[in-house]
């Protein structure tokens, strides 16, 4: 059954390399993008859900994310991020330890750079006008590389402010991680403080420094 299902995944992947730009989505794409990228900060509230088809589990956690460019402060129930365009901080408060890295450059995975979804359809990507929904549109993104580790990422665009509303990415290994937004604005203006972790707020935590 994992051979048939990576089989299918595979072949949809192939089919997918094969299509081009859909002008209609490009032309949302582009709208969505300028408004964002032209705000002084996109602060979301979002619920992401993990489905693994392959194992039959799903869980699902909320979290919100600040995103300033390539700077982002991203906080989960178990973990809060910073991130300055340069070093990364990973702070667990259970345990208080933060861990200090740079990330890679070309990780475009959310976690990794949030921002991405703005601007990660312009290069490597397929993009389809999948639906037109009264209050939405349904954008499918398929990557040009076969080698890629997934198959599809489809974003949910509001109308008529060009929101943001839904997230999902699909992988290749049968996972699959959806963001459902609850909360989109794009007018707070960030301190560069925001995008950075404060020893003076977490006097007790243990630092491990990996850069």
């Amino acid at each position: 059954m994992k051979r048939l299902l990576s089989i299918f995944i595979l072949a949809a992947a192939s089919l997918n390399l094969s299509a081009q730009n859909d002008p209609e989505a490009v032309k949302v794409l582009e709208n969505f993008s300028s408004k964002a990228t032209k705000a002084p900060s996109v602060s979301i509230q979002f619920t992401m859900e993990t489905a693994d088809q392959v194992e039959g589990t799903s869980n699902s956690i909320k979290g919100s994310a600040v995103l300033s460019k390539d700077r982002y402060r991203l906080e989960l129930p178990e973990n809060t991020i910073w991130y300055n365009g340069s070093n990364m901080w990973s702070y667990l408060p259970d345990v208080e330890e933060v861990t200090i890295t740079k990330p890679e450059k070309n990780d475009e995975s959310f976690m990794a750079k949030p921002s991405s979804i703005f601007s990660i359809w312009k290069k490597d990507y397929k993009s389809r006008l999948l639906e037109e929904r009264t209050g939405s549109y349904l954008i499918d993104l398929y990557p040009e590389d076969i080698n890629s580790d997934h198959v599809r990422i489809r974003l949910e665009i509001g109308k008529p402010g060009l929101e943001l509303k839904g997230l999902e990415y699909k992988y290749k290994n049968g996972i699959t991680v959806m963001l459902k937004i609850s909360g989109y604005d794009l007018t707070h203006q960030p301190e560069d403080s925001e995008f950075a972790f404060s020893t003076a707020k977490y006097r007790n935590a243990e630092i491990i420094d990996m850069r």
